[in-house]
């Protein structure tokens, strides 16, 4: 049963967080959950089905952070519900999942007036724009920030219509009833939520809807494999491997494509040899573009060996990605280019002065996403629309350009959005959905297009490769007078805009970003030391090589390039690493007790020579409001030089996330993170000449195998900050944690990602 009254509408829009921009859409406004017979739908989150099943609606990519399960839980605990009647259902492209936080944050990488909502003091030009763009972008762990709040309200105003309607029963003050275990419950009444679900959908919720006094939250000190109070959602079916991913999609009459691109470049197809693929059993066509050709086939097996039978020939203009050219242009830039000062604080130049005490140089290679699943979309045309089944992080805008490309309004499109395998931020972008639409119409009939790992490598774009100079003045006894970090790196962030909402080709988006302005490219290069004086500058630098973002984001190398440079600083000044950073974060007490807590976590020995052991820290911002809350680490990790190489044998991290909602996604999250810290750290570099990546392979790439993994022991801070998600902490602090590690057990400084680039 749908909903009637207008009271309930607007409990919709309550629901999608639009109370403060209701003025700005239609008076009609389409309910995006649609219920099935059976179900009565409250408002955008909530479906309540008459076997009690009750249903929530995620409007964020699951891609193995736990987000289905996360929001689904804000809402049973705000709604009273019985976990174990909890479905999840991914939510339809629908202005009530706009995600604010997100469009505020990326304001900064675009011109124009979407650059303005950065400075919006109430939010209201930011959530206006996410609505009107609807935009549901999965990123930069923004799902509390964005949706904990609507999400409450969502279930707080389905929980006072419910209790509406058993006080009516029984003629009581429906403030008197609660909401417990999926039962409305008065005295020792009770009615379940499934008996009241039609009546209740034609009560008036309160403006604002009464919440309950404390959000969800789990305190740390639950031992690690311990049962959490709500299990994953997603567990079950991944076990039994019936959890579907964008691969395992069937259509009737289905056909599958591969694809080869040309080198990374401006690079054309030239030729190919069709007539190599006689014999070859399946193949059912072979569709060309000016930059790409495919070959579509039965089963994909097939598609793949007639497209490498038909070798594809490309001409590719001069300027191809080049790691030489690359390397040349990061040295140039740092020598001799302009730089945008973007922190400054006292008089750094002046004090630093020449010589400084110290200056060291680092550098990041270009770092791949490396998924386990690669690349996938089906397309099909059925009844005038396109129909696309695909893992996206921004599906709307994936919607947007598959509608561009092929001609039709968007709303001709029809997009089902599946979880992806892997992502670290890779399904951001969407050329394979434009790709397999293209074959789809081009051969008419469904179509599954598949990248091999090799194509996945080369139009996988890496995290921007980068290179930084520190510089700090000491004075007597070890403190730090002043400092500063010049980075050169190219506007990464801006160039990943263009493509994402403007639909720029990766050509395009490095000609509009050349030389522009991008603060998000330099994102923690700030200390959190107190330093009297310090710079922070950034270079701007053109590579030829397009960019994207990853895991950790810029993070991933300032953290590197700051915690390694302390820990040098430490050792110049004869102290105690972990004393001396202690000492110098006089303002930022939750980062010290970081630190504090993993010394005995990890059972710190005080990082003395040979001893193997190496500790960093780092702080990230809050993303919905900077300097008020964020999320801080610390992390010892034990390294040793063998017959082998190097290994990693212990990690301990110890984080303060803040008020902490899934005690155990928590901890899986800063597991995850220093296992794909440790990758990138070890490994997942990408080299390029003559725009082929040099390593196309996984077993090219030195990730960590299981062998390789360490025991890792993670712990929290019991917090009363605002909740941090953690996805990424725990990936950006375990680069400088190794490297210091290794100088403490081999007395070599490590200054280059990942650290076996350089001779061990």
């Amino acid at each position: 049963m749908s909903p009637t009254r207008r009271g309930l509408l607007m409990g919709a829009l309550a629901g999608g967080g639009l109370i403060a921009a209701y003025t700005l859409l239609p008076r009609r406004y389409a309910l995006p959950l649609e219920p099935a017979p059976g179900e009565t739908a409250y408002n955008a989150w909530i479906k309540i089905a008459r076997d009690g099943v009750i249903s929530v609606a995620v409007p964020q990519c699951e891609m193995g952070q736990g987000v289905t399960t996360l929001l689904p839980q804000i809402v049973a605990v705000e709604l009273g519900a019985d976990w174990r009647q909890i479905a999840v259902e991914p939510a339809a492209i629908s202005p009530a999942y706009a995600n604010p936080v997100i469009a505020a944050r990326w304001a900064g990488v675009r011109s124009g007036w979407f650059s303005s909502l950065g400075d919006d003091p109430d939010g209201t030009l930011a959530r206006r724009f996410a609505e009107g763009h609807a935009v549901m972008i999965t990123a930069d762990g923004t799902a509390l920030a964005a949706y904990e709040a609507p999400a409450r309200e969502a279930a707080a105003a389905v929980r006072n219509v419910l209790a509406m309607a058993a006080a009516e029963r029984w003629d009581v003050g429906w403030e008197e009833c609660e909401a417990k275990d999926g039962f409305i419950v008065h005295g020792k009444r009770r009615l379940r939520f499934a008996d009241l679900a039609v009546e209740a959908a034609e009560y008036d919720p309160p403006d604002p809807p009464v919440l309950r006094a404390e959000p969800a939250r789990e305190r740390p000190g639950a031992a690690a494999g311990s049962t959490p109070e709500s299990q994953r959602l997603d567990a079950p079916s991944k076990i039994d491997g019936s959890f579907a991913f964008a691969g395992d999609v069937r259509l009737p009459n289905m056909v599958y494509a591969a694809i080869a691109h040309g080198p990374i470049g401006d690079s054309t197809l030239q030729g190919f040899d069709e007539q190599a693929t006689r014999g070859i059993t399946g193949l059912t066509g072979v569709v060309k573009t000016k930059r790409w050709l495919a070959a579509v086939a039965s089963d994909w097996w097939a598609a793949d060996r007639a497209l490498t039978a038909m070798r594809p020939r490309w001409h590719v203009e001069a300027g191809a990605a080049d790691s030489g050219r690359i390397a040349a242009a990061l040295d140039a830039a740092l020598r001799r280019g302009e730089a945008e000062r973007l922190v400054e604080k006292g008089d750094p130049d002046t004090v630093i002065g020449r010589p400084a005490t110290l200056v060291s140089r680092y550098e990041a290679a270009p770092a791949l996403h490396a998924t386990l699943e690669t690349s996938t979309a089906t397309a099909r045309f059925a009844d005038g629309k396109l129909e696309l089944w695909l893992a996206s992080q921004a599906p709307e805008q994936a919607r947007q350009a598959v509608a561009k490309a092929m001609g039709l309004a968007a709303r001709e499109v029809v997009l089902y959005p599946m979880p992806a395998g892997g992502s670290f931020d890779r399904r951001l972008e969407h050329e394979v959905a434009v790709e397999a639409a293209s074959i789809a119409r081009s051969v008419g009939r469904p179509v599954q297009l598949i990248y091999s790992r090799q194509q996945e490598t080369l139009r996988g774009w890496p995290r921007a490769p980068v290179a930084a100079v520190l510089a700090a003045k000491l004075v007597p006894g070890g403190e730090i007078a002043a400092w500063r970090t010049r980075i050169a790196v190219p506007a990464t962030n801006r160039e990943f805009a263009a493509r994402l909402f403007d639909r720029a080709t990766p050509l395009e988006a490095l000609a509009a970003s050349a030389g522009a302005s991008d603060a998000l490219a330099t994102e923690g290069a700030i200390p959190a030391y107190a330093i009297p004086h310090l710079a922070v500058d950034r270079v701007a630098v053109d590579l030829a090589l397009p960019t994207s973002r990853l895991r950790g984001n810029a993070h991933g190398y300032t953290a590197f390039f700051t915690e390694s440079f302390i820990d040098e600083l430490a050792h110049k000044a004869r102290r105690e690493p972990l004393s001396y950073r202690i000492e110098l974060l006089a303002t930022d007490v939750r980062l010290a007790a970081c630190l504090t807590a993993v010394a005995r976590l990890g059972q710190w020995g005080g990082g003395i020579e040979q001893s193997g052991q190496g500790l960093a820290c780092h702080r990230m911002d809050d993303i919905a409001a900077p300097g008020t809350g964020g999320g801080r680490i610390a992390v010892i990790a034990t390294a040793r030089r063998d017959e082998r190489g190097v290994r990693v044998d212990k990690l301990a991290a110890v984080a303060d996330i803040g008020r902490i909602v899934n005690l155990d996604l928590a901890r899986q999250q800063i597991e995850g993170g220093l296992i794909f810290g440790l990758g990138l750290a070890m490994g997942a570099a990408g080299g390029y000449e003559a725009g082929v990546p040099m390593t196309a392979r996984l077993a090219a790439l030195g990730l960590p195998y299981l062998g390789d993994t360490p025991e890792i022991v993670v712990d929290f801070i019991d917090s009363e900050a605002p909740p941090f998600d953690p996805g990424e902490l725990g990936t950006v602090a375990i680069a400088p944690a190794v490297a210091n590690a290794l100088f403490s057990a081999t007395g070599v400084r490590f200054r280059r990602l990942p650290l076996l680039s350089e001779d061990v």
